[in-house]
């Protein structure tokens, strides 16, 4: 790396950041960890340890702009998630804790600030907002790992994705509070240049966001600049309304986001895309910035105090919290004491705490300088002890999920829904999808679970969990829906699990489609008219167990015509099966593969 007498270059630094953050998180989902684990031990490691990186000596004065600008964007993307139209077909315990949860936990975190830590008020207020926030980035790991049952999962999950931007809405709120009043003289003047400063935020980020969402809806920018001109108004925003009211303008980007997300433009997708990509690399890029500039000298003020505070946090304000929220709701109490005992925070804690006590220090808030540290310490402590408690307390109060991971399949065709009835033999969960209610009737005869309705409209986003299913198969009789679904269901399931029906004309070069298009080949060589002609001359789809003394060798033979399909594993786990020229299946495995009528004498194990 480039050096120089004043420590590292730039350039380097900012490129050392950024393999650093990207690299952690990558290594993390390679391990199934949450990212934040490994971004802390990355970011100490390379900053006060090893000295290697010093943001304020080798960024220098652009360090606290990137910072803002960071956060701004990450403000935006909890805007963009917040869509109301979700949150009014959320459940009943989403809602309360929302709306009652959210200003609760403002309320006990404050107090757990200011009589635990021994923080002054207006730290405390600042603080306590923002620890609203339970890290929709350190909760979904925490999900995969814990494989909880539904309900609490969804709750969970929707509680860290809502509570997202209306915590650092409150963080902003109080932050602008606490700035005014110590530079405006009265108590009258500093309310209405608050007033003032919130109203012309509020009013900006809806008109900018109206204007974006009208000028995209008619077309009046090409498909192609829409990302940029985003990304360019968010910063135009951000810094017009900073200039009337400091720091104003991450109010205004969340209302920004939150307007456009409420917007329903056609080309939301891609805006999400947008927001997904920015937040990994600039979530990553901030927590290392500040984690290589964390101070010892300033984690060892932190004194017995600190303990007091994340003891209050975990087993006072998160608990009271959830309880008070959902009283009076149909929740089960197991249910409630699994919420109450799982608040982990994440990235946009560090990030936005750190990027505030900076400032309130800087207007001469003395104990602000505890903000950052007392922010790593939270969430380095309720990621270590929620990540290890989660599972054994969901299996403790027998809240895990007994589900192995399923199998999407959209299409109601009759070879689709046999392929169902196997996996349901199996015990692995299956949910079919369709666009035309006759064609569930045969799965729903069957009691196999159906969903009536387009897998890609926005009613199954809001009514479809696809937390169970590990894979989507498509088998409709429309190629060109086949491949659609499967590339717009690609980013979120893995481009590896997802399958459908080999192409009618994929063996000619004009109708070849690039590789980002379209799923894996579920069968080679066979097309859903292929099957559908086997399926009406008896095949049919079976299962065979392989053991010790009855060997895929020995099976292979008596059946060179079937089709396999997928692999069962003793655990439960399912692959499906893409190259069976070198395939070897150990015993105790199972085999589901489509086959030709039985012969007279039935065939071994099956």
């Amino acid at each position: 790396m480039a050096m120089t007498e004043l420590g590292m270059d730039p350039v380097a630094a900012v490129a050392c950041i950024g393999v650093l953050g990207v690299g952690a998180q990558w290594i993390a989902w390679r391990m199934q960890i949450p990212a934040i684990v490994l971004m802390l031990l990355a970011g100490i490691v390379v900053g006060p340890v090893l000295g290697v990186l010093n943001p304020a000596q080798d960024l220098g004065p652009i360090m606290a702009p990137m910072i803002s600008i960071a956060v701004a964007v990450i403000l935006f993307e909890g805007g963009l998630s917040l869509n109301m139209h979700s949150l009014r077909d959320a459940t009943q315990g989403v809602v309360r804790l929302v709306v009652v949860g959210a200003p609760l936990g403002w309320i006990l975190s404050t107090l757990a600030l200011h009589y635990g830590a021994g923080l002054g008020w207006e730290s405390s207020a600042v603080f306590g907002g923002i620890m609203i926030v339970t890290g929709p980035t350190v909760i979904a790991p925490l999900l995969r790992q814990a494989k909880l049952s539904r309900r609490p999962a969804a709750l969970l999950q929707w509680e860290a994705i809502v509570n997202d931007p209306i915590g650092a809405l409150a963080a902003v709120l109080a932050f602008e509070y606490v700035l005014v009043s110590r530079l405006v003289g009265t108590v009258e003047h500093a309310m209405l240049v608050l007033v003032s400063g919130i109203v012309f935020a509020t009013l900006l980020g809806v008109l900018s966001g109206w204007g974006i969402a009208t000028a995209f809806r008619r077309g009046w920018v090409p498909e192609y600049m829409k990302v940029p001109v985003l990304f360019v108004t968010l910063l135009a925003i951000f810094a017009a309304s900073n200039l009337v009211l400091h720091e104003s303008g991450l109010l205004a980007v969340t209302i920004m986001g939150m307007w456009i997300a409420n917007a329903k433009l056609p080309s939301y997708s891609e805006l999400l895309r947008f927001k997904e990509h920015a937040t990994v690399l600039l979530v990553s890029g901030v927590f290392i910035l500040l984690a290589a500039s964390l101070d010892f000298t300033t984690l060892a003020t932190l004194d017995w105090r600190a303990v007091v505070f994340l003891a209050a946090v975990i087993l006072l304000v998160r608990p009271l919290t959830v309880h008070g929220a959902l009283l009076g709701t149909d929740i089960a109490w197991r249910e409630r004491w699994l919420l109450a005992l799982s608040g982990p925070r994440g990235v946009v804690l560090v990030a936005v705490a750190g990027l505030f006590g900076v400032r309130l220090a800087d207007v001469g808030v003395q104990d602000a300088e505890l903000i950052a540290p007392l922010a790593f310490v939270l969430v380095a402590v309720t990621v270590v002890v929620y990540g290890f408690s989660l599972k054994p307390l969901a299996h403790w109060l027998g809240l895990s999920s007994k589900q192995t991971a399923g199998v999407l399949i959209v299409g109601g065709t009759s070879w689709g829904t046999e392929f169902a009835k196997s996996l349901q033999r199996n015990e692995i969960p299956v949910l079919i999808t369709d666009r035309n209610m006759r064609n569930l009737r045969a799965a729903r005869d069957h009691a196999v679970p159906v969903f009536f309705g387009d897998i890609l409209s926005e009613s199954a986003e809001h009514h479809v969990d696809l937390h169970p299913y590990q894979t989507v198969v498509t088998v409709t009789d429309n190629d060109a829906y086949n491949t659609l679904v499967t590339t717009d269901l690609a980013p979120e399931f893995g481009r590896n699990n997802v399958f459908q029906l080999f192409r009618e004309k994929d063996g000619f070069s004009r109708y070849a489609l690039p590789s980002t298009l379209g799923g894996r080949a579920l069968v080679q060589e066979k097309t859903y008219g292929d099957l559908l002609d086997l399926l009406r001359k008896g095949w049919e789809f079976r299962t065979t167990r392989f053991t010790d003394e009855y060997r895929y060798e020995d099976w292979q033979p008596t059946r060179p015509d079937a089709i396999h399909i997928a692999l069962i594993s003793e655990t439960g786990r399912l692959s499906f099966v893409s190259d069976t020229k070198n395939l070897t299946i150990a015993a105790g495995v199972r085999l589901i593969h489509f086959s030709p009528p039985r012969s007279q004498t039935a065939e071994q194990n099956e």
